[in-house]
């Protein structure tokens, strides 16, 4: 590659980075989109570290007791509170909304009174309360313990795989891979693809030829975003972990690390394998119409892989994790989820650099013939008919 070229290629790749960078809508949306990312991430640690409160008004013999040992089992973050009162006196202070509920023993049995509802960790934690209490008083008018009339009835609990139950998050962090990924390439796919259709319908790219070879053109126009891309992933990146390490908040997700490094790797590599085809169908596009009805099916695979990469389970999701595009949201699932051996990952990685290579090459085909044919949308079969 000559001097020349290589300066042309990148004087495309410079222009597409500061059109970019200067566009009012792009750096707006960047900066909010990262002022989201910290608030959701404040938010989810505010309410993790949030103490609820639920105040009770109780009567009778047992029921302060049953009110402790529900405190007990709400653990850390949850208090249950009572207040001995006379039952009259129970049920209007709940229906004053001064107490959330009201539990009263009457001696022979139970009764627990709320307003219009209640919430059903409380109700559960309340009932089975409810249940030890009324066991042990029993238990001690028989002249016998709750030790001994539970006696051989433990249940020992083992997991085959240590570790704790993540299932929700792992979703999150799923759909976090799945959404960037879609949102990532939709909006610079289009990007490219207006970019080229722009200069085609004012002829930019007759001017530009006469002075860079036209693959050069392609080349630096995919590389530019390809950068900006990668670019604004890295600084929601940054924003989140900075903002979780104010908030202390990153040990709990250090399992999923190496699944986010993945998904960072099959991003790069994803999305450059598109990239090229994007600039193609601008350049199959005469109008803004036409660029419309030549993305569906590019999107419709980008709506595939953020499905997959969401619901896909057991073989759909091997099977996603090995195609091009699909695999870029499948695979790092699959990390996510320990359910891929330390080899796939990077065959796969493979597979989609292949894919890519080859996607450009035939973009580079195409883009040669169709971007100097103004005036009229063509097929693929049509400008590979085309000379150069």
């Amino acid at each position: 590659m000559s001097t020349r070229t290589q300066a042309a290629w990148r004087t495309v790749l410079t222009r597409e980075i500061a059109v970019k960078v200067r566009d009012k809508t792009f750096v707006i949306s960047t900066l909010s989109t990262m002022v989201i990312i910290a608030a959701m991430i404040a938010f989810n640690a505010f309410m993790a570290d949030r103490t609820t409160e639920h105040d009770l008004a109780t009567s009778g013999p047992l029921a302060a007791e049953a009110v402790e040992q529900a405190d007990a089992a709400m653990g850390d973050k949850t208090t249950v509170t009572g207040r001995e009162v006379q039952p009259v006196e129970a049920e209007d202070l709940v229906r004053d909304e001064e107490v959330d509920a009201a539990l009263i023993h009457d001696g022979d049995s139970w009764s627990l009174v709320a307003d219009t509802e209640i919430e059903s960790d409380l109700e559960t934690a309340i009932e089975q309360a409810v249940s030890q209490v009324t066991v042990a008083d029993n238990a001690g008018d028989h002249g016998t313990t709750v030790e001994q009339l539970n006696k051989g009835s433990a249940l020992e609990t083992t997991f085959l795989s240590a570790g704790e139950d993540r299932g929700l998050a792992t979703y999150l962090l799923r759909f976090a891979f799945a959404f960037l990924f879609y949102m990532a390439a939709l909006i610079f796919g289009m990007a490219i693809a207006n970019s080229v259709l722009e200069e085609k319908q004012n002829r930019v790219v007759e001017i530009l030829a006469t002075a860079i070879p036209i693959r050069e053109l392609l080349y630096g126009k995919v590389l530019g975003n390809c950068l900006v891309a990668f670019a604004q992933i890295g600084l929601y990146a940054a924003v989140g972990l900075l903002t979780a390490n104010i908030l202390d908040v990153t040990g709990e997700f250090g399992w999923a690390l190496s699944a986010s490094g993945w998904f960072i790797a099959f991003f790069v590599v994803g999305f450059g394998a598109q990239a090229s085809i994007w600039a193609v169908l601008g350049s199959l596009a005469s109008r803004s119409e036409d660029l419309q009805s030549n993305t569906t099916v590019i999107t419709t695979v980008l709506v595939v892989a953020m499905f997959a990469g969401l619901f896909a389970q057991g073989p759909w999701l091997v099977v996603a994790s090995y195609v091009p595009i699909l695999s870029s949201i499948a695979m790092p699932a699959r990390v996510l989820q320990e359910q891929a051996m330390i080899w796939e990952p990077f065959a796969a990685l493979v597979v989609c650099l292949v894919s890519g290579w080859l996607m450009l090459r035939l973009g580079e085909k195409v883009y040669q013939r169709a971007v100097f044919q103004g005036g009229r949308a063509l097929t693929w079969r049509q400008a590979l008919k085309l000379e150069d």
